[in-house]
C-alpha cells in the first residue's frame, strides 16, 4: 500500500459523515415559489478567498448551487492542481456556514475529500439524491494525476408545487489537453445520455462541462436529449474569467430540457475562480 492509500484509509476510518439540517420530506407538501433560481460555479477549490465567500452571501437568495472542484474535509493529495495560492480543504464545510438556509450535498469522486458539491434552499423538497460515474470510477486517481480522476454527475429530484424536475451538477473529464473530443468523452456523453432517459420530467443539467462548443460530445447531448444549451442559444462569448488565460474561453454550459421556460440567463461579471458563474432563472 503507498503512503497515500495508507493515509486516506486512516482518513476514511477515522471521518463521520456531517449531517446538516435534514432536507424537507417529500410528504411534507413543501414546495417552492414557482420561479427559480440556480447558478453554476466551478469554484476553483475557493482558491481565490474571502471573495469567493462574499459571492455566496450576495447571492443567498438563489435556491439551487452546482458547484465543481469542491474540497470537503480533504487531505493535501487532492490538492495536486492548486500550486502556489492552495484551495481551502474544507470548503463546502464554509459553504454550509455561509447557506444556513441551504441544504448542502457532497458527491465524493475522490475520499480524500474532493467531488461535487450542491445546496439547496431548505424551501424546496429534495426527495432524492444521489450520483453516478460517467468516466472511471471513485477513487480512480493514480497518485496525484488528475487526469485519472473518476468523473460523476450529482443528480437531485425536486417537488415542485407546479411539477417536478432534476437539478444535475457535472464536471467533464480533464485530460491535460484540449477540450476537444476523445473516445473517453463520448463514452462519457454516452453515459449522460443513458442516466437522462431514466428520468421522468424535466431537467437542468450544468456545470463544466470542459468542452468546446464545436465537440460532438456536447451536440450529441443537445440533439440525442433534445436539450436546448443556453451558452450557445444566448451567444456568450466566454465562460472563464481574466484569471484564466489560455485561448479556447468554453469549458461551462447549462442545458435544459424543452418544458423548463427561461425567464433569464447570464453569465455573471462576478470574479471569484477562473471559471464565470453562470446564472439561469426559470419556470
Amino acid at each position: 500500500m503507498s503512503k497515500y492509500s495508507e493515509t486516506a484509509a486512516r482518513w476514511i476510518e477515522q471521518k463521520t459523515d456531517r449531517v446538516y439540517p435534514a432536507p424537507l420530506s417529500a410528504e411534507s407538501g413543501a414546495g417552492y415559489t414557482l420561479q427559480m433560481k440556480l447558478i453554476t460555479l466551478n469554484t476553483w477549490g475557493g482558491r481565490v478567498g474571502d471573495p469567493f465567500l462574499d459571492f455566496f452571501k450576495k447571492y443567498n437568495n438563489v435556491e439551487v448551487f452546482l458547484l465543481q472542484e469542491v474540497f470537503h474535509q480533504a487531505l493535501e493529495r487532492v490538492n495536486f492542481m492548486f500550486e502556489g495560492i492552495g484551495g481551502r480543504m474544507n470548503l463546502f464545510d464554509e459553504l454550509c456556514e455561509i447557506l444556513p438556509d441551504h441544504q448542502g450535498y457532497f458527491a465524493v469522486a475522490q475520499s480524500e475529500g474532493w467531488g461535487l458539491a450542491s445546496f439547496v434552499h431548505k424551501k424546496i423538497t429534495v426527495a432524492e439524491e444521489g450520483d453516478i460515474f460517467v468516466h472511471r470510477s471513485k477513487d480512480a486517481m493514480i497518485e496525484t494525476d488528475g487526469k485519472t480522476l473518476g468523473k460523476n454527475i450529482q443528480y437531485l429530484k425536486i417537488v415542485s408545487q407546479k411539477r417536478n424536475f432534476t437539478a444535475i451538477n457535472f464536471h467533464g473529464l480533464w485530460n491535460g489537453g484540449e477540450k476537444t473530443d476523445t473516445g473517453d468523452r463520448i463514452n462519457q456523453s454516452k453515459k449522460i445520455l443513458n442516466f437522462t432517459k431514466s428520468l421522468s420530467g424535466d431537467f437542468v443539467l450544468g456545470g463544466d462541462f470542459n468542452l468546446l462548443p464545436t465537440t460532438k460530445s456536447l451536440k450529441m447531448l443537445e440533439r440525442e436529449a433534445g436539450l436546448r444549451n443556453l451558452v450557445r442559444e444566448y451567444g456568450v462569448t466566454s465562460t472563464r474569467t481574466s484569471f484564466y488565460t489560455k485561448p479556447h474561453k468554453f469549458a461551462d454550459y447549462v442545458l435544459i430540457t424543452p418544458g423548463i421556460k427561461v425567464v433569464d440567463f447570464k453569465v455573471l461579471s462576478d470574479e471569484v475562480s477562473d471559471h464565470a458563474p453562470l446564472y439561469l432563472e426559470f419556470e
